[in-house]
């Protein structure tokens, strides 16, 4: 422990002369001795101050840390610092925070200081206990904290867009920008949904799902306590592949088919049952059916040439 004093000298002195014969003058030198003078000097020597004055350092160390400690933080989420002193023991301390932003009010009387993170609390912090009025650890080193504006938003990918017979795509969810801690929420259908669980997907690790099931899935990510939220991915749309099989007829169903004659092609699904279906149609000509199970053309022109084709999606699966 370093302790500053304040010293003060005194010097006091005193001639006396012996009688002399008379003479008009008489010299007198401070600090040296002649012959028939005395001289009587007297050195005060005090110590006006031997308290510490300003403040002493004690040995302890303070440190300053970041909780939770992700390398990049998002306007919005919650944040701890926490100033510790190393072998403090039951030393009752106060704490000095020093923050170069100025958005930020500091604690002299907690460890702890939450604060929900806004872009103007971006900058360089450091803390220190105090023991009394007279003695403190020096300062922590800096921790610099970085808030990003805007909250990321959450991206979905799919290995494929189409589920086959009997089998599932994956899906993974990430955070653009990247971070850590994120846990990943699914939905399918509204966003408004309850997230997914088990018994409707396969969690396959961090970020990836399999489905064997159609329809419109989301997903975002979320870490901290409370809860933060990134945006919603954008919507990804997953057919599933049935064992229904489409089929067009053609009617009148001719080998061949002359300019101006009406036609009507037609989508059906074996074994549809009561499903109520939407329809896609395929075709090389330079006309596109509308997706509806029947295209009926009045008076074929030579552009009605070609190959077509149409499939059908369950209505279900297009909700969002």
């Amino acid at each position: 422990m370093k302790r500053n004093f304040s010293l003060s000298l005194f010097y006091y002195c005193k001639v006396e002369t012996f009688p002399q014969k008379p003479s008009s003058r008489v010299t007198v030198s401070v600090l040296d001795v002649k012959m028939g003078h005395t001289l009587l000097c007297v050195l005060g020597l005090f110590l006006l101050n031997t308290l510490p004055y300003g403040h002493a350092e004690v040995s302890n160390r303070a440190s300053l840390t970041l909780q939770p400690n992700w390398p990049q933080i998002f306007s919005g989420e919650t944040i701890t610092l926490r100033c510790e002193i190393d072998g403090g023991g039951d030393t009752q301390w106060t704490y000095e925070w020093e923050p170069t932003s100025s958005n930020t009010q500091s604690s002299t009387h907690s460890e702890y200081r939450t604060i929900r993170a806004q872009w103007s609390h971006s900058g360089d912090y450091r803390c220190k206990g105090r023991k009394d009025s007279y003695s403190s650890t020096e300062w922590s080193d800096y921790i610099r904290l970085t808030v990003s504006s805007q909250r990321p938003k959450a991206q979905l990918r799919a290995d494929d867009r189409d589920i086959p017979v009997g089998g599932s795509v994956t899906l993974t969810c990430s955070v653009n920008p990247s971070s850590s801690g994120w846990k990943y929420f699914w939905y399918r259908g509204k966003k408004t949904s309850e997230p997914l669980t088990t018994p409707d997907v396969v969690f396959l690790s961090t970020g990836q799902i399999r489905v064997s099931q159609g329809g419109l899935y989301w997903c975002r990510g979320g870490r901290g306590d409370p809860v933060y939220y990134t945006e919603y991915s954008d919507p990804i749309s997953i057919n599933k592949i049935f064992e229904n099989k489409a089929v067009v007829t053609l009617q009148p169903n001719w080998s061949e088919i002359y300019r101006g004659e009406k036609i009507t092609l037609r989508c059906e699904i074996k074994d549809g049952g009561d499903t109520e279906w939407t329809y896609e149609w395929k075709t090389t000509s330079s006309r596109k059916p509308s997706n509806q199970n029947e295209h009926s053309i009045r008076s074929t022109t030579v552009s009605h040439s070609g190959e077509y084709s149409c499939k059908g999606r369950m209505k279900h699966a297009q909700q969002s």
